[in-house]
């Protein structure tokens, strides 16, 4: 489905398109830090989701095999992560030792010199066995066949509703729903008299906030930001279905507040029984099966993606580890690194923290542990058949110029997916009309495509 560009030219756009981020940025204050003893320092940027966060509770034992080693954090919300941990790397700013990334920036910066090529400390590391990984996350996270980051988790997306409440209702999930049986059931379930939504979806602006689940749907029904000749399509029919549907349904059947929702207000949301469904990353069961902070846990069902005019429509995204290229501390940056990301992190997790808060997708070994297997019954199946099915060949109808499902995989579209985010989050807040979020959006993605077509020659 991919088709690459004719020219090879376009790569070098990537400095220049980061360093525009970086100089819109201050520097890397070290917000969350935390850290002790006198070992050889590390730092190192992750985003602040809860498997991250359980990373970091779990210092102790990484302290006790590492003792020469001190990790100092800076933990961040996803949107500023990326901004800073960007800034940073696109720089050379040498703040960082170890960035968490996707496979969004790995194959990007892996040809531009900035991350370290992992592959040779993977082959002396005895045990790592980076043939475990899920084969689509390890292909994603890899540069002519060589692993420039290495996965924490991995993930599609699917919808999440609870299964007790349907029940009690009457109403019947479908095995691979349509966005319009989505919508009919929302409104069954839509209560907001008692603050209860049918469904929560994320509107906070972000190309990695609500342009993740908003590309899935331009996809499925046809739409998306480019052609195969790198024609802007924001505003065609398909595209403009697309966006009517996802910001109706929002306003209709979401949840309070929902322009400024994003992944985490929405997993709270759905966890402590605010929501009917969620169309979201499967990562999310880490928390939503978690007894501990979880109300609905074990009253959840799990389906895929919703689909409009294709055969699938979830994403491939994997939150990777990676050392910048001007770390000075890189042998022990790769000691944290390959701890986090190896079986035994995935055992301990399960052990010192309980199995339901496992980093899902990244391990295939992780679905054969028995107590894994046993707490991820309702959604084990149904997150690998999300990564597996997650390719251009099954969510888009038409050839595209670049990778990436739910992401434009090129270097303008950090700034060009938060601009259109922007103008969909205001569309949904109803400060400005969808038409003239589309119309402005089309604007913004007409001036990347033009670039690209000078330089193919167009």
């Amino acid at each position: 489905m991919f088709r690459p560009p004719r020219g090879t030219s376009v790569r070098a756009t990537l400095a220049a398109a980061t360093a525009a981020v970086a100089l819109a940025l201050t520097g890397c204050a070290g917000a969350g830090a935390v850290g002790g003893g006198d070992g050889e320092q590390i730092v190192v940027a992750i985003v602040s989701n809860p498997q991250m966060q359980d990373a970091i509770s779990l210092q102790d034992e990484f302290r006790a095999a590492h003792p020469g080693v001190d990790v100092q954090f800076v933990s961040l919300p996803e949107n500023e992560a990326r901004a800073k941990i960007t800034a940073s790397v696109a720089t050379g700013g040498g703040e960082f030792d170890v960035v968490m990334i996707s496979n969004y920036e790995t194959p990007m910066w892996a040809e531009n010199g900035w991350i370290e090529n992992l592959q040779p400390y993977i082959e002396a590391t005895d045990g790592y066995d980076a043939e475990d990984f899920v084969p689509s996350v390890r292909e994603a996270l890899s540069s002519d066949g060589d692993m420039y980051s290495v996965p924490f988790y991995g993930e599609s997306s699917f919808l999440a509703y609870r299964t007790d409440l349907f029940a009690e209702a009457g109403l019947e999930m479908p095995d691979n729903p349509t966005w319009d049986e989505v919508r009919e059931l929302a409104g069954e379930l839509h209560d907001p008299a008692q603050d209860f939504s049918g469904i929560c979806l994320r509107g906070l602006a972000g190309w990695g906030e609500n342009m993740a689940p908003m590309t899935t749907v331009l996809n499925t029904f046809g739409g998306g930001w480019f052609d195969a000749d790198w024609n802007a399509t924001l505003a065609s029919p398909e595209s403009r279905e697309a966006i009517e549907t996802y910001i109706d349904t929002l306003q209709t059947y979401g949840q309070p507040g929902a322009a400024t929702s994003g992944f985490g207000d929405c997993l709270t949301r759905f966890s402590q029984g605010q929501s009917a469904m969620w169309y979201d990353a499967t990562s999310m069961v880490s928390s939503v099966e978690d007894p501990a902070s979880s109300t609905v846990a074990g009253d959840v069902g799990y389906v895929p993606a919703p689909v409009a005019e294709t055969e699938s429509a979830g994403w491939l995204y994997s939150w990777s580890l990676a050392i910048p290229s001007t770390s000075e501390h890189k042998d022990a940056a790769w000691d944290f690194v390959s701890w986090m990301t190896d079986k035994d992190y995935i055992k301990l997790v399960g052990e010192e923290i309980g199995w339901e808060r496992v980093p899902p997708g990244s391990r295939l070994s992780t679905y054969e542990i028995p107590e894994y297997a046993e707490v991820s019954q309702a959604y084990a199946d149904a997150t690998l058949e999300s990564m597996n099915g997650a390719t251009q060949e099954a969510t888009m109808t038409h050839d595209v110029p670049y990778p990436g499902i739910q992401f434009v995989g090129i270097p303008e579209f950090q700034d060009l997916g938060t601009r259109v985010g922007q103008q969909m989050s205001a569309a949904i807040a109803g400060q400005i009309t969808v038409d003239e979020a589309i119309e402005q959006s089309q604007r913004y993605a007409e001036t990347v495509a033009d670039t690209y077509q000078a330089e193919e020659g167009q």
